[in-house]
């Protein structure tokens, strides 16, 4: 069969035959690595691939250099997620040498960037497929090609088509499912680049959405993750599909990711207080309390604007949990700006807040900003806020010590016989427990707070 011949189907059987032929001759199928950077969305995007590569015969491991087929599924946020991946693929280069035939790939939104994906191809020769987040339904094809010719394939065209609704998810968790409602971004930011590699806003049919969040709670899945850029842009409407999925029977409950501050609504927060599986928490990103900065990052909101969402949620539920992201040393930003966003994350009182310097991502308006903040200062006026939230936080969490949280553990805590947890309002949670209780439901009264977690003891 000629390259030019393939089309999804067929190359999906020249690939299972690959497989079967490799079991034959070595009395094991071939073994497959992915591996996922960054956000949860990058997660889900693993979850499939590997889905996909087990449909079409290969098994998974986590033994790296005993793989056949390595994929790495990058990150393009921030500086350094990209120089890891650049460094790991550069320890690989003697590896490779050594196993010619392993197939090596890189993709996501790092490997869609052009620049990026230039390096690839021309610095490191041990890469034999390089495709970007539009080629992921691809793969087969890409894969295909590559078995029969060896050639290098490098795949970064922004193509739009209907969003693929076959696939196999390998998922990593038997309880938490991340579930992408959307793709894509039409914020333009100035500092991001998530709209140039991610490409325009793109919504799943609400009844997609709501069969497979219908299967998954069938198979025994307690916490569903509704994954978006910004979630409050689904085409559909968000709050209608929070409430259509709230209503599937089951013992589970719904968090989401990312909410823009200028999209979020009162019927948006009316909407998660009203729906009992729908958790009582909004990570709402702020990024700066500074309106010059606000502006300069191409935000659409005010800080004002900001305080209103979160007065008219505490209105309602005086408890109500915010989580936000902040960057600290923006281009141009002053050190009395910055310390407008200090002043701002204190009268919001966040349960968390996730900051981070500043990191110029080249192709954003921002990164042609003038910036005369050295990365020293950054660091410090970073140091600053996290030492002012770690003060708010034990103060602004003592409010829920006497209540009880209801908790799905995730891990083993620190300390021996000790598990962790996140409540409904996302609030870390810290007990004593059997790890037999990882992924279930348990209630836990709240006994004590720290400055990142609260803790408690497990109750009938």
């Amino acid at each position: 069969m000629n390259e030019a011949d393939f089309d999804k189907q067929s190359a999906l059987e020249y690939i299972q035959s690959f497989a079967e032929n490799y079991t034959l001759r070595y009395g094991a199928p071939p073994l497959c690595y992915v591996h996922s950077f960054g956000c949860q969305q990058n997660v889900s995007d693993g979850e499939k691939l590997t889905g996909a590569l087990v449909k079409a015969g290969f098994v998974p491991t986590e033994a790296l250099k005993s793989a056949q087929l390595i994929i790495f599924n990058t990150c393009a946020v921030r500086e350094n997620a990209e120089n890891r991946v650049y460094g790991i693929i550069g320890g690989l280069k003697r590896f490779k040498e050594d196993n010619p035939d392993v197939i090596m790939g890189i993709c996501g939104c790092m490997a869609q960037d052009k620049s990026a994906a230039k390096r690839l191809m021309d610095v490191y020769k041990q890469i034999d497929l390089v495709f970007g987040t539009f080629a992921y339904d691809e793969l087969y094809i890409m894969l295909a090609q590559i078995l029969q010719s060896r050639r290098r394939i490098l795949n970064i065209d922004e193509k739009i088509s209907e969003i693929d609704e076959d696939f196999y998810q390998l998922r990593t968790s038997s309880y938490l499912a991340y579930v992408p409602i959307m793709y894509g971004c039409n914020n333009f930011c100035s500092y991001c680049i998530v709209p140039y590699v991610r490409g325009r806003e793109r919504s799943r049919k609400p009844q997609a959405v709501i069969d497979e969040v219908t299967k998954l709670v069938s198979e025994g899945y307690k916490e569903i993750y509704l994954l978006g850029q910004n979630v409050n842009s689904y085409s559909y409407g968000f709050p209608q599909l929070l409430r259509s999925l709230n209503g599937i029977d089951g013992d589970f409950r719904i968090r989401f990711m990312s909410s823009h501050p200028k999209d979020a609504s009162h019927e948006l927060i009316d909407t998660i207080i009203d729906c009992e599986k729908v958790c009582t928490h909004l990570h709402l990103a702020l990024q700066s309390g500074c309106d010059r900065v606000l502006k300069e990052m191409n935000r659409k909101y005010t800080s004002s604007d900001y305080m209103a969402i979160v007065d008219y949620a505490r209105s309602r539920v005086p408890d109500f949990s915010f989580t936000t992201d902040l960057i600290v040393g923006f281009p141009g930003e002053s050190y009395e700006e910055f310390c407008q966003t200090k002043e701002f994350v204190k009268k919001v009182k966040f349960d968390n807040i996730y900051s981070f310097v500043y990191s110029p991502r080249s192709g954003t308006k921002a990164a042609l900003l003038p910036d005369e903040i050295s990365e020293r200062q950054k660091g410090l006026w970073l140091h600053e806020l996290l030492l002012e939230q770690a003060d708010t936080s034990t103060r602004w969490l003592s409010r829920f010590i006497g209540k009880t949280f209801r908790v799905i553990p995730t891990e083993k805590g620190r300390q021996e016989g000790m598990l962790v947890g996140r409540s409904d309002e996302n609030v870390i949670v810290s007990f004593a427990g059997g790890e037999e209780l990882i992924g279930s439901f348990v209630n836990v009264k709240i006994t004590g707070a720290m400055n990142w977690a609260v803790r408690g003891e497990i109750i009938e």
